[in-house]
C-alpha cells in the first residue's frame, strides 16, 4: 500500500489527545488493584476470557480460553487462576509469559455489553492444590495460568452495541466460509473437505477435553 493511502500517522500523546480529548475523572480513576465482590460474581458468571500476551521482543498474541461459567478460581483478592485445555499444543501465549509475564485479560458474560478487564503478571503453574476444583468432565488440568492482579477496571458496553454482536437477528453463520473449508483452504489442503465436515461436525465438542 502506498504511504499516501495509508492516512497520516499520530506519533504523539498530544497530537491524540487533540482528536480524542480526555477522559472525565471518574473514567480514569476507575482502576482499582484488587478484586471487589462485585468482580468475584463477574468471574463465577463469565464462560469465556480473551488473553492478551507478548514476548520479550513485543510480538503479540491474543487467546480466548473457555469452560462453563465461572472457571476462573479466584484465589484471594489479587490473585485468579485460569486452567488450560487440551488444545493445538502452539502454547503461543505461554511462550510469550516464559519471556515478558505481563497478560491482559478480558472477561466476558453473554448478552452483556460491558466487560471485566483485569492486567496483571502471570506465571504458568503445574501441581497446584486449587488444580482439583478446575475439573470438568473427569479432565484435571495439568497446567494453569495464575495471574498476579495489577489492574482491575470494568468497560463500558459501546463496542457491543455498536456491532449488534449480542442481537440474534444480526447472526449469520454462513456468512464467511465454514470451519471445514478454511481447513481445507489453509492449513490441512491435503485432506477432502468430507472429511473435514466430519471432522468439524457436531462430534467435535466430544473432544474437547479429550
Amino acid at each position: 500500500m502506498e504511504q499516501r493511502e495509508r492516512g497520516t500517522a499520530i506519533t504523539t500523546v498530544t497530537e491524540l489527545e487533540e482528536l480524542i480529548g480526555h477522559p472525565e475523572p471518574r473514567v480514569a480513576e476507575k482502576v482499582r488493584s484488587s478484586l471487589h465482590e462485585v468482580d468475584r460474581a463477574w468471574l463465577a458468571a463469565s464462560p469465556l476470557v480473551f488473553i492478551a500476551t507478548s514476548d520479550a521482543s513485543g510480538n503479540l498474541d491474543v487467546s480466548p480460553k473457555g469452560d462453563p461459567a465461572g472457571f476462573a478460581v479466584v484465589l484471594d483478592d489479587g490473585t485468579i487462576a485460569i486452567p488450560e485445555r487440551p488444545g493445538n499444543r502452539r502454547a503461543d501465549g505461554f511462550r510469550n509469559l516464559l519471556g515478558n509475564p505481563h497478560v491482559g485479560l478480558i472477561f466476558v458474560i453473554p448478552g452483556r455489553g460491558d466487560t471485566l478487564r483485569i492486567n496483571g503478571r502471570a506465571s504458568i503453574v503445574r501441581g497446584a492444590p486449587f488444580l482439583d476444583a478446575m475439573v470438568v468432565r473427569g479432565h484435571r488440568p495439568v497446567l494453569a495460568l495464575l495471574v498476579d492482579v495489577e489492574e482491575v477496571f470494568y468497560h463500558c458496553s459501546k463496542a457491543f452495541l455498536r456491532s449488534k454482536a449480542w442481537e440474534p437477528g444480526t447472526w449469520d453463520a454462513n456468512a464467511a466460509p465454514r470451519r471445514a473449508v478454511i481447513a481445507h483452504e489453509i492449513e490441512r489442503p491435503d485432506e477432502a473437505i468430507e472429511v473435514l465436515d466430519e471432522y468439524y461436525g457436531p462430534s467435535y465438542g466430544d473432544k474437547i477435553y479429550g
